[in-house]
């Protein structure tokens, strides 16, 4: 294994489960980042498809110190035990699928964060990359488009892996560890974490994540899901993580998703709970879906941006502005909530048909 001239400047750290097919493509990205000192530690849950094998024999060839890991399941715990063993002053989780075209995207990025610690002293501070999907169908795509836009935006649960976490030693000291009670969402725990305590910077840098989970799931379907799976981990209603294989399977096991059998279960879960506790949950549910309904004319004005060809992140938003001015106060209240828990019921029940 090559050993480095010099200390490591920054700990790439990446979960991984039978991500042996794309894992050349991960080290070659890294290879090609340059004026940074790199250290990998890649943290593998119970790969059977020789995940761990490969990356030895491609850690023999690497210009940087590789560390191969076996950890407990779940993505917090993969995680925090890298974060345990890194030796850089800075960390970057990153998702196997993830990759960096610009060659300083490393580097531009370390100067970014360092330049904002010194401005805002005392600040926590850590950046998430400017998201662009790698899809196999290049066409260009209204849908993929808007979540590229929604990822730029400094608004809660709009940061997750696929973006990236960069943060120094001490703020992961401060705001870590990564949330280990459910087996979802970590990342975007920490990030709405860092966000209420701190501030959570858009890097100079593009990051490109596969979409391969919306491609062969469905996009519709997987966001739908991802929608179910937020608003009820918002509430902390853990029976529906017991459903986890339903709406969530590992990358490796993926296929077409079908939507009823999953919403014809929630409803059954739903159903089995005391009144009272039915009625609070969907008041909670309506809460959330009103506190989200800003994505509502965040579209629009992401769909005139697509047709005027602007990169994501760089139009105007004059009907966000509107709805953040005026319709926010009109619709946060009872009569608000209540209407929006009303529509997800319906829908629930349409969709379970």
């Amino acid at each position: 294994m090559h050993r480095p001239t010099k200390q490591p400047e920054l700990a790439v750290i990446v979960p991984v489960r039978n991500e042996a097919a794309g894992l050349a493509d991960l080290f070659r990205s890294l290879v090609n980042q340059q004026e940074v000192a790199l250290e990998l530690v890649i943290c593998d849950d119970s790969s059977i498809d020789g995940t761990p094998d490969l990356a030895r024999q491609l850690a023999e060839s690497a210009p940087f110190p590789v560390t191969i890991i076996e950890t407990e399941p779940e993505r917090g715990r993969q995680l925090n035990a890298g974060a345990s063993i890194a030796a850089a002053p800075f960390f970057l989780f990153l998702h196997a699928d993830s990759r960096f075209t610009d060659p300083l995207a490393f580097r531009r990025s370390l100067n970014h964060l360092a330049a904002a610690r010194s401005a805002a002293a005392g600040a926590l501070l850590t950046g998430r990359f400017a998201l662009r999907f790698r899809r196999q169908d290049t066409t260009p795509s209204l849908a993929y488009y808007y979540y590229e836009c929604k990822a730029r935006l400094d608004r809660p649960e709009c940061c997750h892996g696929d973006q990236g976490l960069l943060m120094g030693r001490e703020t992961f000291a401060d705001v870590g560890p990564f949330d280990e009670t459910l087996p979802l969402l970590a990342e975007t725990r920490l990030a709405d974490t860092i966000r209420r305590r701190g501030k959570l910077l858009l890097l100079p840098a593009e990051i490109e994540t596969s979409a391969r989970r919306f491609e062969t799931e469905g996009l519709a379907a997987r966001q739908a899901l991802n929608a179910i799976i937020m608003n009820f981990a918002a509430q902390g209603w853990e029976p529906v993580f017991r459903e986890l294989p339903l709406l969530y399977q590992q990358q490796d096991k993926t296929k077409r998703l079908q939507l009823r059998p999953v919403l014809a279960r929630l409803g059954e879960l739903i159903g089995d709970l005391p009144r009272k506790e039915r009625r609070l949950l969907w008041q909670k549910t309506g809460r959330y879906i009103r506190d989200n309904a800003w994505q509502l004319t965040f579209a629009l004005d992401v769909r005139r941006n697509y047709h005027r060809n602007l990169p994501p992140g760089a139009g105007p938003t004059p009907c966000l502005d509107v709805y953040g001015r005026h319709l926010d106060r009109i619709t946060d209240n009872a009569a608000g909530r209540w209407l929006a828990a009303l529509l997800a019921r319906m829908w629930l029940w349409w969709g379970a048909l």
